[in-house]
Formats: structure tokens, sequence, C-alpha cells
């Protein structure tokens, strides 16, 4: 479980340390978990990661919600960290390798290393498939390659009817070098799938899909060097913001998707349906 501290830093930045005092959370550095430069923090909600600018002073702790953390970690022996960063951005290239996407696209810019993106996936058999609109930002520091997101509300992007709108309260993949062609990446997890489910998608979930996916991740990882060749290879507006055609959007007009406000769906007495295809991890970036 979960327990820190986050802190309003007064300059526009919020940042997070660990109950214990330390300048990691959860094998993630400190440095990550904050807003970009330059952007204002969301209004303030209960369940939300970060305190608000109006009615904190600079330094003042608010705590940490509790909250159950999957997470997952593979070592990369043969792909250097700034190729599997560049695999975690590239939608183009997800679209080939993902087998459970249905729909993922970037929506707005930001900040110049902030957007937001909508992702649908599908789920096991019968579950009903699921979609996400996150905040996502990312950054390279001290070795580090780092992409965090949580939800947000879009007023373009309501919930549909033949999804389920699922809840990322924090998921990020963190891309470690450990050498000039090799690296570690961590994954971690903390959604909220908005429905009672059953046990054996839970035992999946934290048994099977997400070392799979990560396996599978790697994979997709050796192949790309190649297939960028062949599709835009200079193209690279994560590392390049200048190349970023998305329309500009203020942070101060999203809002927190907050799980209350959606409905739940029960789907805890569904059977697991055998499939050939997919892994139905639902790893959104």
């Amino acid at each position: 479980m979960l327990t820190g501290e986050y802190w309003w830093d007064g300059k526009g930045q919020c940042s997070v340390k660990g109950a214990n005092g330390g300048n990691s959370i959860w094998g993630f550095p400190a440095w990550l978990i904050r807003f970009p430069a330059g952007a204002e923090p969301l209004p303030r909600g209960r369940s939300r990661p970060f305190p608000t600018k109006e009615g904190r002073r600079a330094g003042e702790r608010v705590p940490i919600l509790r909250r159950s953390r999957p997470q997952c970690r593979i070592d990369i022996p043969d792909v250097p960290a700034e190729t599997v960063y560049d695999v975690l951005h590239d939608i183009e290239y997800r679209r080939k390798w993902d087998t459970n996407v249905i729909d993922t696209h970037d929506i707005a810019q930001v900040a110049a290393n902030a957007d937001v993106g909508y992702y649908a996936w599908r789920c096991p058999k019968p579950l009903k498939n699921r979609d996400v609109v996150t905040l996502r930002s990312w950054q390279v520091q001290d070795g580090y390659h780092a992409i965090i997101n949580f939800s947000v509300k879009h007023p373009k992007y309501p919930p549909r009817k033949d999804l389920v709108r699922a809840v990322s309260l924090l998921t990020g993949y963190l891309v470690h070098s450990t050498g000039p062609s090799s690296c570690s990446l961590t994954y971690l997890a903390q959604v909220d799938p908005k429905g009672s489910l059953p046990k054996w998608v839970v035992n999946k979930a934290s048994q099977y899909l997400a070392p799979q996916m990560l396996k599978k991740l790697h994979k997709a990882c050796v192949k790309y060097p190649a297939w960028k060749q062949q599709h835009d290879v200079s193209m690279k507006p994560w590392l390049y913001p200048e190349q970023n055609k998305l329309p500009p959007l203020a942070l101060s007009e999203l809002v927190l998707q907050r799980a209350a406000s959606l409905e739940n769906i029960d789907e805890s007495g569904l059977s697991e349906v055998k499939e050939e295809r997919g892994d139905h991890s639902g790893s959104e970036n």
C-alpha cells in the first residue's frame, strides 16, 4: 500500500515524497510525479492525486490516499532505453503491435511535455470493453525516461454507450537505462475499471496480463527501429515539441474525472470465455 505526501511549492509545481522522506515512490523518482513546468494544477477533489494551488501555502503537505498499486518490472537486455521510450509514445506503431487497441489518438497539447489522449481497449470476453481520457506527462532525466497519466474529462469525449469509461488514478511507465543497449521497464497501473469484476479477472490481471503485455512490448521494441525507418523516421514530437501539431488546450479547461460520477457496472457473475487473440492488458499511455 502507498503512503506519503504531496506538497505545493508555490511555483507551479507539485511534487511527492514517500512517507519515509525519501526521494522516490513506487520506484519512480520523486521529480516525476508532478505537473509540467508552467501548468496549473487541476481543481480540488478528494480522489485526485494533486493538491490545489488555491488555499495552499508553499510547503503545505497533503496526505496521499491509500490505494493498491499493481506493478510489474522486466529487464530488457537487447533494447536501449531510448527505443523503449519511443515505442511507448508512438501511437502509429502502437496500432500495429497492440492487438487490444480499439482506438487511440492524441486530442490536444497542454504543454511541451504534456497532452490529452484517448485510448479504448478490448477486455476479456464477456466483459464490456473500456476506454479512458487521460492527461499525460513525460520527462527524461538522470537516466530515466518516464510517462505518467491520470483521467480527466474532456467536453468532446463524454462516456460512450458501447464502452465502459474507466478511470486512471495514476498509471505510468518508467524506463531506466542500464547500458548502451539495455534497460529496465517498470509499469505501474492504478486503474478503476468501474465495475464489480469477477475474481478470475483480478487474478488474471495480476498474474498474467501485465507480464504478458510487457513481454509483447519487448518484442515490439526489438522490431521498432526497422519499422520506424519506413514510417517518418524523424517524426518524434515527444522529443521535438516543435513537431507537435495538436491544438493547444489550457489545463484550466480540463476537469478531473471522478470515479464516483461514472456508472458502476456489475460484471462479477460473468464466467471466463476462452479466446485466441489478444492479451487484454488494457495498458493505456
